[in-house]
């Protein structure tokens, strides 16, 4: 394995099939909407802003218009030699090359990512979507794809040293794709502190503009884990909060100005207040209403017999509470076999 990050990043992999509601006609079309919806700083010099502001801005990582609009003009005058009125001029040049991206024409671009089952597929309005963050929590999902259209490449930020390449082998195998190509499709970066997983965020940005519309899957498992490690007692409760917000601001921003899906596991607690009430399951997500409310989806996963797991919509701004039941098999996430 090639190392990427000095903190132990290798290059394994993965591949993924987006949706079949996504049908590429025609290739070179096909082409120019995905160069339509990555808009280059650079274009910013058609708009009177110099290289040398450029250039500063791709050092913290803002490297498209869409970019410069998710980011404060306060973040922005901190950047050294932006002053105040360049920062305006700037947020002027990118203003009148979006006015016209609209938010219909925003989800023309949205795909879905199928999950390997079609019934949590269907669950999911097609699969896992684009431009939006998915969250599961009960039980860790693995995510295989199909083969056909692939979709693209995957990052995976490994926070609990819990994946292992080799159980593509199998993955490749059932979906009848070589296993040695499926390697060169994921990029993994183990986050060893909540400080180094927000620091390999610039590292997923950065990749996601060097390949502008090949990468389509960023994987975090688990969301949680460092924060409650590096943030412990209730002294530390606000501190906390308040970095994984900025975390997951990050995250919703990355996945619109890249046009990904972001899919997070994240880990369970025991409730204190479920005693108050008829709950079934006196067990909640952690990561409080922060959390909650940064994932577009959340998924409940329990497990039920065998490899039989069910997924429980939690909650989602247009999919209905409703169940799906699936299996975790050798060779990924199946359909249940009854």
């Amino acid at each position: 394995m090639t190392s990427l990050l000095s903190e132990g990043c290798d290059h394994v992999a993965f591949t993924m099939k987006v949706s079949e509601d996504q049908v590429v006609e025609d290739n070179a079309s096909f082409q120019d909407e995905e160069d339509s919806f990555f808009q280059d700083i650079d274009l910013l010099q058609k708009h009177g802003i110099n290289m040398a502001d450029i250039k500063k801005l791709k050092t913290v990582g803002i490297c498209t218009v869409k970019g410069i609009q998710m980011t404060t003009r306060k973040a922005l005058c901190n950047i050294k030699g932006l002053s105040e009125a360049k920062v305006e001029k700037i947020k002027e040049a990118a203003g009148k090359m979006l006015t016209a991206f609209e938010y219909s024409a925003k989800r023309k671009h949205v795909f879905h990512i199928t999950t390997g089952s079609q019934e949590f597929d269907k669950l999911l309005g097609g699969g896992m979507e684009s431009m939006a963050i998915t969250e599961a929590f009960g039980v860790t999902a693995q995510l295989p794809g199909e083969d056909g259209y692939s979709g693209g490449k995957v990052i995976f930020i490994d926070t609990e040293n819990t994946f292992r390449p080799d159980r593509l082998r199998d993955i490749a195998e059932r979906f009848n794709v070589d296993h040695d190509a499926v390697l060169d499709n994921v990029l993994y970066a183990r986050a060893y502190t909540s400080e180094h997983q927000m620091e390999l965020l610039d590292f997923v940005a950065a990749k996601f503009h060097e390949e502008a519309g090949v990468f389509k899957l960023l994987i975090i498992d688990s969301i949680m884990a460092l924060f409650r490690v590096d943030f412990s007692g209730r002294g530390e409760l606000a501190e906390r909060q308040q970095k994984l917000a900025q975390m997951l601001s990050r995250l919703q921003k990355i996945s619109e100005e890249y046009n990904v899906a972001v899919f997070l596991t994240n880990q369970m607690t025991a409730d204190p207040g479920a005693g108050m009430t008829f709950q079934a399951d006196p067990k909640k997500p952690i990561g409080g209403h922060i959390l909650a409310h940064a994932s577009t989806t959340r998924l409940s996963l329990r497990k039920g017999r065998a490899e039989m797991r069910i997924a429980k919509i939690f909650d989602s701004p247009d999919m209905p509470e409703n169940e799906a039941t699936f299996a975790i098999t050798a060779g990924g996430i199946a359909d249940a076999k009854e």
